[in-house]
């Protein structure tokens, strides 16, 4: 009887597998982990993490909530101080009046991106988004019975969404579409002009879901919030990027009036509430760490003006500039027509870990994302690495 339990679980646990890919970034990573373990050297280009600790302002602020107790459960939506003061950021950096009440402190930004895809999709609803685009959108759209639609975008147009084609993907049957500015995998900016052609062509038939994630890591000019063109949109930020806090686990959505109360009852169920002296963290670094976020941002920038530059010197053109995020997409082509196998062949040969371009969708075959969140000299050494590589092959012919 155990036997024939256990096959039923392996059967299911197979189908629900199978609908869900690799996320090749992890397999990257594992396999350089594993080469290290043998003694290789392994410059890693591919974490998508700052490398940075987080500010002391926030670590200060979270010991002393341990040690106060704030060790519970909180308010399903979070900490109404927390609330307000990420009320008051849009204010202080956006010029944007958002009212604490239509805040939702979450389990990371991933915990916002699920309760938001749990309360707005149904069986069969339809998501659009960009292929290229961030790897695990597809899956948050699938565990919820919808279905992930994407978009091909152009590298000369910046891989942004050309909203003549979003009009004609629209149906009965769409519910949302995903934007992600800065975006990963590219480091695009999405265009003020863009977003307010996007917003006019869909109007109401459809709600922008903006994954905000990356903003504030922007190096010529500002990412422009979904909110400041439609306001009724959802927004999906957090603490992991710009603040360099992946490992407390905080994010937060801001939402239209009437989502506020079924996405509070989905996380009293899923999730309870956020991590509480995380939250004290969070108002820290809102408040207190403006000027070490600025030292990041700042270091990032020289980052990829380096990257950048040494491609360049290798003749991989990138098109169109990145400015944001901390990821350059480079277009391989002209090298290889298996990026995956490609990836994995520079990891071997060279000890450089990126992520192939086909980890975020059909659209990324030929590419690869190099990520800067590493030391200058840690991604020179890479890209010297990289170099000598690529020195050493003939070009593919076939996918020039």
């Amino acid at each position: 009887m155990s036997g024939s339990g256990s096959e039923g679980i392996g059967r299911k646990a197979s189908r629900r597998a199978e609908q869900m890919p690799p996320f090749m970034v992890m397999e990257v990573m594992e396999k350089a982990a594993a080469l290290e373990r043998q003694g290789r050297s392994i410059v890693h280009l591919e974490v998508g993490e700052p490398d940075f600790d987080t500010p002391p302002a926030a670590v200060e602020a979270g010991i002393r909530a341990l040690r106060d107790g704030h060790t519970h459960y909180t308010h399903s939506l979070g900490h109404p101080e927390l609330r307000e003061a990420i009320s008051g950021w849009y204010r202080r950096k956006y010029d944007l009046e958002v009212s604490a009440d239509r805040i939702v402190v979450t389990l990371g930004s991933s915990g916002a991106l699920s309760l938001v895809c749990a309360a707005l999709l149904d069986t069969g609803d339809r998501a659009l988004m960009t292929d290229p685009g961030y790897a695990c959108y597809p899956n948050f759209v699938r565990a919820f019975g919808g279905e992930p639609v994407r978009l091909k975008v152009r590298e000369a147009d910046g891989f942004q969404y050309d909203p003549q084609s979003v009009l004609r993907s629209l149906d009965a049957r769409t519910r949302l579409i995903m934007l992600n500015s800065p975006s990963n995998p590219t480091g695009i900016v999405s265009s003020p002009e863009r977003l307010a052609e996007l917003v006019e062509v869909v109007g109401d038939r459809a709600v922008f879901v903006s994954d905000e994630i990356y903003h504030g890591l922007v190096y010529e000019g500002v990412a422009r919030s979904i909110l400041e063109f439609q306001p009724d949109s959802v927004v999906i930020s957090g603490f992991s990027k710009l603040f360099a806090m992946t490992g407390w686990r905080l994010g937060f959505a801001v939402l239209p009036e009437q989502l506020v109360r079924p996405v509070q009852k989905l996380q009293q169920n899923l999730f309870i509430s956020a991590p509480d002296f995380a939250q004290f963290a969070a108002i820290a670094v809102l408040q207190e760490a403006d000027a070490e976020i600025e030292r990041m941002r700042q270091a990032y920038d020289e980052r990829r003006r380096l990257v950048l530059r040494r491609l360049a010197q290798m003749g991989l053109e990138i098109l169109v500039e990145p400015t944001g995020a901390f990821y350059v997409f480079v277009n391989v082509r002209r090298y290889t027509q298996d990026v995956y196998a490609f990836c994995f062949r520079v990891l071997e040969e060279a000890g450089v870990a990126i992520t192939p371009g086909v980890d975020f969708g059909p659209g990324g075959e030929g590419f690869v994302r190099i990520s800067y969140a590493n030391s200058l000299e840690r991604i020179a050494e890479g890209m010297d690495r990289l170099e000598r590589f690529l020195a050493r092959l003939e070009p593919d012919v076939a996918g020039v």
